[in-house]
């Protein structure tokens, strides 16, 4: 499709203008925005940024939750020529300042009074930042600031800017090309400073083509719009699929109230990253480890129905007439009331991506009726590189190549792509840009993996993280750290990992504990905590997460080239990783090597034998105070199994 995003904007308003493109929950209630008046509101703030001076080329900086006014301005910029950047809502201050000035950025458009407070800390540090405009004026009526201005009154100076320049707007729309840069998404970072992955209206709208195309999304779909913006897969969901498909966007009232507006709602084209679903499973879970005797012993029943035959039915295979039957029961009785209670009672396609699924946790959506799928891609591919086909969807692979992409390996394992969707650079970076953009038009993913003998694309880990133990019985095997990390996180109570092991003669690892899941277990059994730091340490605890690491390892022992990766010795730490710490990036994913520095003194205990290990780490609290946790931490040896061809 060889458009730009504003064009199809304005198909939809010419079209269906009084059809709903966005309905936003405010104060209890759903206000819904129609294609015209979104229309309406895109050309009064593309006219307001003009005459505040934004120029074709320019950057503008977007930052907040989903909110049909900040998606607006997403578009406001794209009508003339600019480039929206959004950036995560939740990033310290200090975040946003390389992003910033790396950008050139004189223009922000946030959502409220949390933003506009970030912006004018940082302002010292980019002079050039002089317009700051906010969505949402609560606690900010007495703030005068230069150049600090609501959207409101923006919006007011558009729409008389549009009455004596009516053509403006779509003089600025026809002026812009497909292969004009659309959009700009900072990576998370995991090392260094985040980079721009620069896209054009063709890339991402060639994704969001595809991506709609192999689901058959229309108009009639819904979705819910509550990951952070500043993700591209937020992005290509809930702007780049939407402006392609013209389905309803809904945007929840807060954090707090997604699975309430998830119920209300009903969406039919669901994502969330596997943590979401889990946290689901979780409080599915507990609550019935806290319901009456009668109802548990039900679930269960059926639920053990559903494992046996509910994947092979979500796949068109053939079951028994009886087995069928009996699962009919179970849906009127359990699996339709519980897709009810996690609001996924009307999705037809739902996907997780970013990280490996649990088999567990995979197969227990789809054996309830829900088509839980995987896709991988990234942001410098706009998402879309594989996706699961219907009848096809497995936990350990992420599906096939889709419309327009070709993959192949390297030498050296890593998965190379080529697809419409590649970025057209990184900002300002032609280096790092060489270095994952061949001449050959091939992208370097640097994740590693292989294609089975179904043409499904399996991924181990990033190939710089493979690393080999070194010395000890499995000297020269494959050390494959995130893949071990994700094995140990299928268990509900354990909410993240961090394995070491490259170079050295063992595996060892330190865990955070979900603390809800735990929390609930310990209460069950009359097990008093104080918190984390208290629960964590407990010796009952450190026996329930033994049990799952000793698991992880029967199961690795059956991987021929990844049995030498068994976890050795293993701590639970006192404090749950945290992005405001630097431990994790604001899309949650570890940073190993920092945590590795940040952590010595327990990587050396882990390594050094020792049977425990004081540490006080310094933390970062949400209003930006900081302050200290210590504690002395156990460390405990696992059970290692001999690799099953040497066991036979």
């Amino acid at each position: 499709m060889q458009s730009t995003f504003p064009r199809l904007l304005l198909e939809h308003a010419r079209q269906r203008p009084d059809a709903p493109a966005m309905r936003e929950k405010e104060y209890g209630i759903w206000q819904t925005t129609s294609w015209r008046a979104m229309a309406e509101l895109v050309e009064a703030i593309a006219c307001g940024l003009h005459q505040a001076g934004l120029r074709r080329g320019e950057h503008l900086v977007v930052i907040g939750a989903n909110r049909p006014r900040l998606y607006a301005a997403m578009m406001a910029a794209q009508a003339l020529g600019a480039i929206p950047v959004p950036l995560y809502q939740d990033a310290v201050a200090g975040e946003c300042v390389y992003p910033i000035n790396n950008a050139e950025v004189r223009f922000a458009v946030v959502e409220d009074q949390e933003q506009v407070d970030k912006m004018l800390e940082i302002r010292e540090q980019c002079p050039q930042l002089g317009h700051v405009f906010y969505d949402d004026p609560r606690g900010l009526r007495n703030y005068d600031q230069p150049g600090l201005a609501s959207l409101d009154t923006l919006v007011a100076g558009g729409q008389a800017f549009t009455r004596e320049h009516p053509g403006f707007f779509r003089e600025e729309i026809d002026k812009a090309r497909p292969d004009d840069v659309a959009a700009m998404f900072f990576t998370s970072g995991t090392t260094g400073n985040p980079k721009g992955v620069v896209h054009t209206h063709h890339t991402l709208i060639d994704r969001a083509t595809v991506g709609s195309r192999f689901d058959k999304l229309t108009e009639r779909d819904e979705v819910l719009a509550y990951l952070p913006p500043a993700w591209i897969g937020q992005n290509i969901f809930s702007y780049a699929q939407w402006l392609v498909t013209g389905y309803v966007v809904n945007c929840p009232e807060s954090g707090a109230t997604v699975s309430i507006d998830m119920k209300e709602v009903g969406p039919t084209y669901y994502f969330a990253p596997p943590r979401v679903f889990e946290g689901l499973l979780t409080s599915v879970m507990i609550r019935m480890e806290d319901a009456g005797t009668v109802k548990r012993k039900m679930f269960h029943a059926f639920m053990n129905v559903a494992r046996r035959v509910g994947p092979a039915m979500m796949d068109g295979k053939p079951v028994r007439l009886l087995d069928r039957i009996v699962y009919g029961i179970g849906n009127l009785l359990v699996y339709g009331p519980l897709r009810n209670s996690l609001g996924l009672s009307r999705v037809r396609v739902a996907y997780t991506a970013g990280e490996a699924i649990g088999p567990d946790l995979f197969t227990f959506y789809r054996s309830i009726g829900i088509n839980l799928k995987q896709l991988y891609g990234s942001t410098e591919t706009a998402v879309f590189v594989c996706l699961q086909p219907d009848h096809e969807a497995r936990a350990d692979t992420v599906g096939v190549p889709c419309e327009g992409v070709e993959i192949r390996l390297s030498d050296s394992g890593e998965i190379l792509v080529k697809s419409p969707g590649l970025l057209k650079e990184y900002y300002k970076n032609p280096q790092a840009t060489e270095e994952v953009l061949g001449a050959d038009g091939w992208y370097h993913t640097s994740d590693a993996g292989f294609i089975d003998k179904d043409g499904h694309l399996k991924i181990i880990d990033r190939v710089k993280d493979v690393g080999r133990i070194r010395g000890g019985a499995h000297d020269g095997a494959m050390f494959a750290p995130k893949y071990v990390e994700n094995k140990l996180k299928f268990f509900s109570h354990i909410k993240e990992a961090v394995a070491f092991g490259d170079g050295r003669e063992k595996v060892c690892v330190m865990i955070n504990i979900d603390f809800e899941a735990v929390g609930n277990w310990a209460e069950r059994r009359n097990l008093p905590y104080a918190g984390y730091t208290d629960l964590a340490q407990k010796p009952e605890v450190y026996e329930l997460i033994k049990d799952c690491v000793e698991k992880v390892n029967a199961d690795l022992s059956r991987d021929e080239l990844l049995a030498g990766s068994q976890i050795s010795r293993f701590l639970v730490l006192h404090k749950e990783l945290d992005a405001d710490d630097g431990e994790l990036t604001r899309t949650n994913k570890v940073r190993r090597g920092f945590i590795g520095e940040k952590y010595a003194v327990l990587v050396d205990a882990l390594y050094g034998g020792k049977d425990e290990q004081f540490i006080e780490t310094q933390v970062k609290f949400e209003d930006g105070r900081t302050g200290s946790v210590s504690a002395t931490l156990k460390i405990m040896d696992a059970k290692t199994y001999l690799p099953i061809k040497a066991a036979a």
